[in-house]
């Protein structure tokens, strides 16, 4: 049980590492509500936005960010 824990934790390490990446290189909304407001949703990159790379960084950083808490709760199991 002691390797298993070993390599959750590198996994961890690695996984932790791997959403700050992700993080980081995601752009800032600081447009908010303004933006939605004066019709940027309606324009082309707002209907697209899902496939072109942002869109691709937040589908990321959600599916990591729940890796992170599964694997956080499995770690504070007593094994």
């Amino acid at each position: 049980m002691a390797i298993l824990r070993t390599v959750v934790t590198v996994v961890f390490i690695l996984l932790c590492v791997a959403l700050i990446i992700l993080i980081m290189c995601q752009e800032s909304k600081q447009a908010g509500l303004t933006g939605t407001i004066s019709g940027m949703g309606e324009t082309y990159w707002g209907k697209n936005k899902g496939r072109s790379l942002e869109g691709k960084l937040v589908r990321w950083t959600a599916i990591l960010s729940v890796l992170f808490f599964v694997i956080t709760i499995a770690l504070n199991m007593n094994w």
